[in-house]
C-alpha cells in the first residue's frame, strides 16, 4: 500500500502535465529516471529476506513504471497502473500482516516455510496478489504494465526503447522475487520455531474479509476498466487532466505493434517465474556457491546492500550535515552564543557572582578590617577626583602619597 504523500506527489505530476509537456528535455529524463528506479527496486528485492521489505521494494518498482509513463506523455496509462496497483498491493500488504500476525511477529522469510497447510487462505491471497503484480495474463497488472511497455516501444525513441527493455527485464525480476516470496514463505522447508508452530493460525474473519474483497479487483479490475482509462476516445477523464493533446497515434501504434514485440514482456515475466520455481525447487542447495564464487558473492552483496545507495547517501550527505550541524549550530550557537548570553549563561554568571560575594563573609576580623580599609581608600580616591576635578594620574599620586604618610 503506497504512502499517501507518494500518491499526492505522483498525482501532482499528472495534474501539472502541461508544465512537463512544455519542458521538452524533462520528459526523456523522467523516462530514464523512472526506468532506472524500476530496475533498481526490482533487482534489490531479489535478495531481500524481510517479507514486508520485498513488497515495499516492489511498490517502488511499480512507481518507476508510473513515472516512466508520465515521461512518455501517457498520463492515462500511468493513472491506470496506479489504480490497478492499489488493489493488488494493498492485498499483498494486508496478507503480509496476516502472516506476520500468524507467526508471532516473525518477518524473516528464512524463518518461515511449509505453512501452506496452516494458512491456506493467506496463501491464496498472496498468490493472487503476486500473480497480479507479475503481470500474469488477464489479471489486473497485466493490462496496465504491458500497455506502458508497449507505449514505450511505440515511442520509437532512444529513451522509449531504453524504458521498454529495462522494464521488461524488471518484469523478469518481479516474477522471480514474487515466486521466491511464495516459495520461501509457504512451500519451502519448514524453518519455524516451536512457539510459532504452536500458535500459528490463519487470518480471522475481520482480517480475511478485506483481503477477500481486494482479491476480486486484483483479478478483474484491469479487464473491466482498461477501455475507460486508456481506450481511444474514452470520455472517462473529462476535465480531470489538464493535458489532453496526447498524440493518440502513440496509442494506436502501441495497439498494433507486431506480436513478437507485444509478447516480449510476457516472455520475460514467464522466464522469471520458471527460473524461480526451478531454482528454489531443485537447486536451492547450490546457494552455497556464493560463498566460494567471488563474482557471485560480490553481485549478491551489491544487491543486498541496495546498490550501496544508503552508504553513499550517509557518507556524502548525512555525515557532512551532521558534522556541520555539530560544529556550527551546536558548538558555536547552542553551546556557544546561547550558552553565554542566553538564560543559562546569565544564570551561571549570577550564580558565580553570588558565590564570590558569599566568599567575602568569612567571619575573620582581619578580613573585615582589610575590606573596610580598601573601601575607605576607594571612597577617598573618588572624593578627590570629584572635589578637585583632577586627572586620574594626579589623583593616584596624591592617594599614594597620603597613604605612605599615614
Amino acid at each position: 500500500m503506497q504512502q499517501p504523500w507518494l500518491q499526492q506527489v505522483f498525482f501532482l505530476i499528472v495534474r501539472c502535465s502541461p508544465f512537463f509537456e512544455e519542458a521538452f528535455y524533462i520528459l526523456p529524463l523522467m523516462v530514464i529516471i523512472g526506468s532506472l528506479t524500476t530496475f533498481f527496486a526490482a533487482s534489490t528485492a531479489l535478495v531481500q529476506t524481510d517479507l514486508k521489505r520485498v513488497i515495499a521494494y516492489s511498490t517502488c518498482s511499480q512507481l518507476g513504471y508510473m513515472i516512466t509513463a508520465c515521461g512518455l506523455s501517457a498520463y492515462h496509462a500511468s493513472i491506470f497502473h496506479l489504480s490497478n496497483h492499489a488493489f493488488f498491493k494493498a492485498l499483498l500488504f494486508l496478507t503480509a500482516g496476516s502472516i506476520i500476525h500468524a507467526l508471532g511477529n516473525e518477518q524473516d522469510m528464512r524463518k518461515m516455510g511449509g505453512i501452506i497447510n496452516f494458512v491456506p487462505f493467506s496463501y491464496c491471497m498472496v498468490l493472487i496478489g503476486s500473480l497480479a503484480l507479475m503481470g500474469f495474463p488477464f489479471l489486473s497488472g497485466y493490462y496496465s504494465k504491458d500497455v506502458i511497455l508497449e507505449i514505450a516501444y511505440a515511442k520509437f525513441s532512444v529513451s522509449g526503447h531504453f524504458a521498454f527493455w529495462l522494464g521488461s527485464l524488471s518484469a523478469l525480476f518481479t516474477s522471480f522475487y514474487s515466486i521466491r516470496l511464495v516459495f520461501l514463505t509457504f512451500l519451502g522447508e519448514v524453518n519455524l520455531t516451536k512457539n510459532a508452530v504452536r500458535n500459528i493460525h490463519d487470518a480471522p474473519l475481520l482480517m480475511a474479509l478485506p483481503m477477500a474483497l481486494l482479491s476480486i479487483p486484483s483479478i478483474f479490475i484491469g479487464y473491466i476498466s482498461r477501455d475507460f482509462f486508456v481506450g481511444l476516445g474514452t470520455p472517462f477523464w473529462g476535465n480531470s487532466l489538464n493535458y489532453f493533446s496526447v498524440d493518440y497515434d502513440l496509442y494506436l501504434s502501441a495497439e498494433f505493434l507486431p506480436f513478437y514485440i507485444k509478447i516480449i514482456p510476457i516472455l520475460f515475466s514467464t522466464s522469471g517465474t520458471v527460473l524461480s520455481i526451478v531454482y528454489y525447487q531443485y537447486f536451492l542447495s547450490s546457494f552455497n556457491i556464493l560463498k566460494t564464487n567471488r563474482v557471485l558473492y560480490n553481485v549478491y552483496n551489491f544487491l543486498n546492500k541496495k546498490w550501496y545507495i544508503d552508504k553513499l547517501y550517509t557518507e556524502l550527505i548525512i555525515q557532512h550535515i551532521l558534522s556541520s550541524g555539530y560544529s556550527f549550530s551546536y558548538k558555536a550557537i547552542d553551546r556557544g552564543f546561547l550558552e553565554v548570553f542566553g538564560p543559562t549563561g546569565l544564570s551561571s554568571s549570577l550564580q558565580e557572582f553570588t558565590n564570590q560575594l558569599d566568599s567575602l563573609q568569612t567571619g575573620l576580623p582581619y578580613n573585615y578590617i582589610r575590606s573596610i580599609v580598601f573601601f575607605g581608600l576607594y571612597t577617598v580616591f573618588v572624593l578627590i577626583i570629584v572635589q578637585f576635578n583632577l586627572p586620574l594620574e594626579m589623583a593616584l599620586l596624591i592617594l599614594i602619597f597620603e597613604t605612605s604618610q599615614k
